[in-house]
């Protein structure tokens, strides 16, 4: 079942339940999903909505910030609570082990050695872990291993 199809049924079984949190949640997620199919004009597969779906925690992470340093615990327990709804659909992420596993393999298949292959490295690598594994740790991970 891909993963639309998951939410349109959650959203279902939420509404039957009364779980309004969750409804509300997985609501806006089929909304920035829906947003972006009309933006770029077409329809999304699995990993277009796994990377929406990244996107939105992060913002929410960004927001628990920005409210915990205004003192606003109330809103940012809000923003928890939907990251929390929001990481159901996600994969489970990867550990560090693995990630370094990955840039290893990624090395030997690029010949990547020094700083200047970086984005090569990337390149090779995002496809691979995106959804996975933030990228930002993979970025500090492949610069820490060919620095």
């Amino acid at each position: 079942m891909s993963l639309k199809l998951r939410l349109t049924d959650d959203m279902k079984a939420a509404m039957k339940s009364g779980d309004k949190q969750t409804l509300g949640v997985v609501r806006l997620m089929l909304s920035a999903i829906k947003q972006r199919e009309v933006d770029e004009r077409t329809e999304l597969d699995d990993a277009a909505v796994l990377a929406a779906l990244e996107k939105m925690v992060k913002q929410r992470r960004d927001s628990v910030s920005q409210y915990e340093a205004a003192d606003r615990e109330d809103l940012a327990q809000i923003e928890r609570d939907e990251i929390v709804v929001i990481e159901r659909y996600l994969p489970e992420k990867l550990g560090e082990a693995d990630i370094l596993a990955a840039i290893a393999a990624a090395k030997a298949q690029t010949g990547a050695t020094g700083p200047a292959d970086i984005g090569k490295l990337m390149g090779v690598l995002k496809p691979h872990l995106a959804g996975k594994a933030d990228m930002g740790d993979v970025s500090r991970l492949v610069k820490q291993s060919l620095s």
